[in-house]
């Protein structure tokens, strides 16, 4: 095979590779802050590494990435504007839907 038909059928298996990954979905979660309470939300995977972004209509866009199994670090976006959490959140032992964030004094879950 010649090395232009190689990178031909490298780069249309790379287009069909996207094709078939689609746009991540939002699914219905029931979620928690500790800054907000409990309510329904929508939960995005995103990254596929596990990292996540929690939104609801009058409540903050949570955005946890992960840095490695079980540290994320994480972001808050409100009225247009966004920030940096200041520390790392921590996924919590007794329940792997939460994650919380001792410097921020501030708990994130989704179930």
């Amino acid at each position: 095979m010649t090395s232009l038909r190689l990178a031909t059928v490298a780069a249309g298996g790379a287009l069909l590779a996207l094709a078939l990954a689609g746009p991540a979905l939002a699914k219905s979660a029931r979620c928690y802050t500790s800054n907000d309470g409990y309510y329904t939300c929508n939960f995005t995977a995103i990254e596929g590494d596990g990292s996540f972004v929690i939104r609801a209509r009058g409540y903050p866009t949570y955005t946890l990435m992960i840095d490695r199994p079980g540290v994320a670090w994480g972001d808050v976006a409100f009225g247009g504007r966004s920030l940096s959490l200041p520390g790392r959140f921590l996924r919590q032992r007794d329940d792997g839907a939460c994650w919380r964030n001792p410097e921020a004094d501030l708990e994130i879950c989704a179930w």
